[in-house]
């Protein structure tokens, strides 16, 4: 370390009390005389006098944040300062100042800021006073001496004041004294100056007589003299690739990777006198030992430093070298190799002082050293060979040198600062550069090495002259593209580009590729990719592409070169195809007529919208390219969005499809149909896409003619199905009947979508397509069930049923199951109704015997698995209500006590609960039971069997209105008796020989056994009595011609169903059955019910259609 002066000033018959540095090293404040000078550090010009006290300026002090300072006079106060240079406040005039116009009583000897909270602590002769703005209440504390020095420890926690007396005292940020030091000289000793030490690490004690900051050093003297020293320290160093180790802080050594820029600190907490760097080896030399390094890992990146060895023992050496297993002393002219373990294994003498020394690599243990002397010898020496190679020997001195990747070139600078290169083999001169400090050979080229000197850098490459940069420093290290230069620290500075345009100036791609493979920017691969392509060398121009990913002149290489494969070789085309996507079209141009090919200069003026240059190349003798550059023309004129312009010239080019087609999108029907009309009748193509375009513009009539012009009948029913021109359709359909599928099918789907099912049934029907129409009311019927429309959902099972047996004659089994189970949920859901509004609906329609009906009648109709949307809660209350209501007390108590076992709305909770209480106050049986009218049993109002007798088994028949058991009893014929034969037997109506007369009204006792014993139905309604079996009714011709049409009903079921009998009982009873649906009624009830509907109230058939 030396001190040299950076500047000085006197300032007359003043004398220097207190300087302070600001925090970031820019400022020094000087307490001088009355006045606090401002300078700046680094050229000693003073920024500013700052004027405030009355007498003389004893002390100041800069906050820790630099953005104030306090400065104490011997006017007993004290001013802060802002960064500034204004005056903050005074404290004298802080409002919380006890005295009226000063701090203390005495003199202000010394100011110190808290590092922390930034504090400030006051001293004077006879107290000292804590001070912060943000403070209530100022801390004043009496001491018995005066104040000479005060210091914060680095944390803030505690103040020293040292005194005249020669005692120090430490206090709290309180101001309450926790520790007394005296000192046994008293008062003859007092203490001047006290700093805290900054360290724990640091033992020794500290006095400063100036200031210090950074890399300077200000004395200040009592003549009024002010001296600033600037402190330059030797650069202890080591380069070794791309990791770079220096000296940081005197004490700690930092190793900086220059690539990925990582640091890793090693404190050695003593001076560090050498270092030296090679692979995973670092060595430091402090003043009583050298400590060797070793990697962690053998990862290029790993920054992880261990200690591998300790040679504690005192060396005096001017270089420190490190290899694997060695380190390398130098002193003077004697080098010595000792191992880890600090055993010395060799020892060179030279004949001279050696100048240089650098470790050329080589295997461990065995690494070469090159050895620069002052005689200008310059020898080679392995750690394991006690013999020096001589491998020149210059006339001068050397001051660096080299050598190259392969150690067949030599590069010395001699004291004269001329850089010589040898061929070490034949010891030639190679060439000779003057100006050089220092060189470096590039690790990975051969014919690369740089060189600096007189504020240049300098690269040579090959044979090339040296290209220059202007650069500080010296040259230490030259890895690929990065050359390392010290100068203060380690930079790193990019070199690859000028050696590659040196190269690619005489054409030497592949070479200039090698230089721009160790590292240039972007830009230089596209000038080389560029160079090179214009070169024809298309493999070294296809890798500078790759490098950059320009995927556009990479597949203009890879079809040149799949033309070349296919046999091309016309270097001249090749040519033009650069030129044409480098921009030069002209060029390319006169390249491509040179070479042939007219048309590719053609397409590219086309393409470039540059339709004058085409047709001054074209000419006006070729029609066809002419039609050809007028069609480019009007596509151009097209993306130019000037469509009409356009249309005009495909139509003058003949490309009529492409002017249909611009038409079309525009909506000019009156062009379109002017063509269409034009057009002849063979043109099919074009005729079509008139229509086309005129259906999307919804321009039936247009599309309709353009359709029959051409005799495309398909065509023409499509668009009257697309545009709905049903009637149309139908028309066409009459005179052409082989359409039928394709109108009728699309107008079921038409109705269906408008609400319109039974036309859209029949249309199904029309075009024989069952299953959709199935498919529709399956929907239909599933919406109505989720929409609780129970009535509609009865009528649309209904229609899926009859729909059903009309396919069952194609698909008999499974569409006859699917018939059954529709018929039976349209029964459901058509009295889950009158229920469903019983339960919603404030009011009913119905009477109660009605709904009592309904009610059992679907309990005893309801399988294990209850269809979606009918609660049985809501049946079964409904049940309860009319039961009670009516008498059927037995049965209410069975329907409240099912009703316990569900889950029962809130709404019915209230209600069930009570009407459960109240029927256990009703006698336990039901007023009347229900009859069957073949075997006169009397059965129970709820039968688990069903609708059927528990006795005979047969199934009761109920009205579709009042669900009431009617007097009917099914009968089935006898084998071999055809529906034909039974129907005309029945019509015969043969009385009996002893009937009475019908105007005549008699009882008798006996008379059912009478007219059981002439009436032949009667006998054959006999049967086995407790069977399990139901036995059906059979009759033969004879019951058959006995029978009276009036009694009669039959369903006269379609094929494949067979027809069903049925014989009133009791003629009385009027009955009518509904021709469709064919569900029985009481005729009042159904004489009502089509006056209030005008229609069936079961399957909606209305009255006026025929059957």
């Amino acid at each position: 370390m030396r001190a040299v002066l950076a500047w000085k000033e006197t300032i007359r018959d003043q004398c220097i009390y207190d300087l302070a540095f600001k925090p970031d090293g820019s400022q020094l404040i000087i307490a001088a005389g009355l006045r606090v000078l401002v300078y700046d550090v680094a050229d000693g010009t003073i920024i500013q006098p700052l004027k405030g006290h009355k007498d003389t300026v004893y002390c100041v002090a800069y906050a820790k944040d630099g953005k104030r300072f306090a400065s104490g006079s011997a006017d007993k106060s004290i001013i802060i300062w802002t960064s500034k240079l204004e005056v903050g406040f005074t404290v004298s005039s802080h409002p919380l100042c006890p005295g009226p116009s000063r701090c203390h009583n005495d003199s202000i000897q010394c100011v110190a800021y808290n590092p922390v909270t930034h504090q400030l602590a006051s001293c004077s002769s006879g107290d000292f006073g804590l001070w912060s703005p943000e403070q209530k209440s100022v801390n004043k504390h009496k001491v018995s001496s005066k104040i000479t020095c005060c210091g914060w420890t680095n944390d803030g926690q505690y103040l020293a004041l040292g005194m005249m007396n020669g005692v120090v005292s430490i206090r709290n940020k309180n101001g309450e004294e926790k520790v007394k030091i005296e000192r046994p000289g008293g008062s003859s000793s007092p203490i001047w100056s006290i700093v805290w030490n900054p360290s724990k690490l640091r033992e020794e004690r500290e006095l400063a007589a100036g200031t210090f900051s950074r890399f300077y050093c200000v004395l200040g003297c009592q003549d009024g003299t002010i001296a600033c020293y600037q402190l330059i320290f030797s650069t202890v160093h080591g380069l070794y690739k791309d990791r770079y180790a220096y000296r940081d802080s005197m004490t700690d050594v930092i190793v900086q990777h220059l690539i990925t820029e990582q640091k890793v600190r090693i404190k050695c907490r003593e001076l560090v006198k050498k270092i030296a760097i090679y692979r995973n080896r670092l060595a430091i030399q402090l003043p009583e030992r050298i400590v060797i390094y070793e990697l962690y890992s053998d990862d290029s990146s790993d920054m992880h430093y261990r200690i591998k060895e300790r040679i504690c023992r005192k060396f005096e050496c001017n270089l420190l070298v490190a290899c694997s297993q060695h380190i390398i002393l130098c002193q003077e002219k004697r080098l010595q190799s000792l191992s880890f373990t600090s055993v010395k294994e060799k020892e060179w003498v030279m004949e001279s002082l050696i100048r240089y020394i650098k470790v050329i690599g080589g295997s461990p243990g065995r690494e070469g050293l090159l050895v620069g002397l002052k005689n200008g010898a310059i020898l080679k020496i392995f750690v394991d060979n006690p013999f020096p190679i001589t491998l020149l020997k210059l006339s001068t001195s050397v001051r660096c040198l080299d050598m190259s990747a392969s150690r067949s070139k030599l590069a010395v600078v001699d004291e004269h600062n001329t850089l010589l290169v040898y061929d070490i083999v034949s010891k030639e001169l190679l060439f000779q550069e003057p100006n050089a400090n220092s060189v470096a050979w590039n690790t990975q080229c051969e014919d690369m090495l740089c060189f600096s000197g007189n504020g240049y850098l300098n690269i040579k490459a090959s044979n090339f002259p040296v290209h220059q940069q202007k650069m500080q420093g010296f040259m230490v290290g030259y890895n690929g593209s990065k050359i390392f230069c010290l100068h203060v620290y380690c930079n790193v500075i990019r070199g690859g580009s000028a050696p590659m345009y040196q190269y690619l100036e005489r054409k030497m791609y592949k070479e200039a590729y090698q230089i721009a493979c160790l590292g240039v920017t972007d830009s230089d691969w596209r000038d080389l990719a560029t160079d090179a392509l214009e070169g024809l060398d298309f493999d070294t121009a296809k890798k500078a592409f790759i490098r950059i990913r320009d995927l556009r002149y990479l597949e203009l290489i890879n079809s040149i070169e799949e033309r070349k494969k296919r046999g091309e070789s016309d270097n001249e085309l090749f040519l033009a195809d650069v030129y044409a996507y480098q921009g030069k079209f002209h060029e390319a141009a006169q390249l491509y007529k040179r070479s042939g090919h007219q048309h590719r200069a053609l397409s590219m003026y086309t393409d470039l919208r540059q339709f004058e240059y085409a047709k001054d190349f074209v000419g006006a003798t070729d029609p066809k390219s002419s039609r050809i550059l007028m069609t480019k023309q009007a596509d151009w004129a097209r993306s130019s969005k000037e469509p009409r312009a356009a249309a005009e010239m495909y139509l003058s080019a003949g490309e009529h499809l492409k002017a249909i087609d611009l038409i079309g999108e525009h909506g000019w029907e009156d062009m379109l149909i002017d063509i269409a009309r034009k057009l002849d009748k063979a043109e099919r193509e074009l005729l079509a896409k008139c229509a086309l375009h005129f259906k999307r513009l919804k321009h039936h009539g247009y599309a309709s003619e353009t359709y029959s012009k051409m005799g495309d009948l398909q065509a023409l029913v499509q668009l009257h199905v697309e545009t709905c021109h049903w009637e149309e359709a139908f028309s066409l359909v009459e005179k052409h009947p082989q359409f039928k599928n394709h109108v009728f099918v699309p107008y079921a789907q038409w109705l269906a979508e408008h609400d319109r099912f039974e036309e859209a049934q029949k249309a199904f029907h029309k075009a024989g397509r069952q299953n959709e129409a199935v498919k529709v009311l399956e929907q239909l019927t599933h919406n109505a069930v989720v929409e609780n429309r129970f009535n509609d959902a009865g009528y649309y099972y209904w229609m899926l049923s009859m729909q059903c047996m009309d396919i069952a004659r194609d698909q008999r089994d499974e569409m006859l199951k699917k018939f059954e189970r529709f018929q039976h949920l349209a029964e459901l859901y058509h009295v889950y109704r009158s229920i469903q509004r019983y339960t919603d609906e404030p009011f009913s329609s119905h009477m109660p015997e009605t709904l009592f009906n309904i009610c059992r009648f679907l309990l005893n109709n309801l399988a294990k698995d209850v269809p979606p949307g009918i609660s049985k809660v809501n049946t079964l209350y409904a049940l309860a209500k009319q039961s009670r209501r009516l008498g059927a007390y037995k049965l209410a108590r069975y329907s409240y006590e099912k009703l316990q076992e569900l889950h029962v709305p809130s709404r019915f909770q209230d209600s069930v609960e009570l009407g459960s209480l109240n029927i256990r106050s009703k006698p336990f049986h039901d007023s009347e039971g229900m009859m069957c009218y073949r075997c006169s049993t009397n059965n129970p109002l709820l039968n688990s069997q069903g609708s059927v007798c528990i006795n005979c088994r047969q199934p009761f028949i109920y009205s579709a209105s009042s669900y009431e058991v009617l007097p009917l009893v099914q009968f089935y014929l006898e084998e071999g008796v055809g529906d034909e034969e039974a129907v005309s037997l029945i019509d015969l109506e043969v009385p009996p020989a002893d009937r009475r007369d019908a105007q005549l009204q008699t009882l008798r006792m006996n008379e059912g056994l009478d007219d059981a014993e002439e009436d032949p139905f009667t006998a054959k309604m006999s049967f086995e009595q407790g069977g399990s079996t139901f036995v059906p009714v059979k009759v033969g011709r004879p019951a058959l011609r006995s029978m009276s049409r009036r009694d009669v009903l039959i369903k006269r079921w379609p094929r494949p169903l067979n027809w069903e009998y049925f014989r009133s009982l009791l003629p009385d009873v009027s009955i009518t059955m509904c021709p469709t649906c064919f569900k029985m009624f009481h005729s009042e009830d159904y004489e009502l019910l089509v006056l209030q509907h005008n229609c069936c109230p079961y399957c909606r058939r209305p009255i006026d259609e025929q059957n």
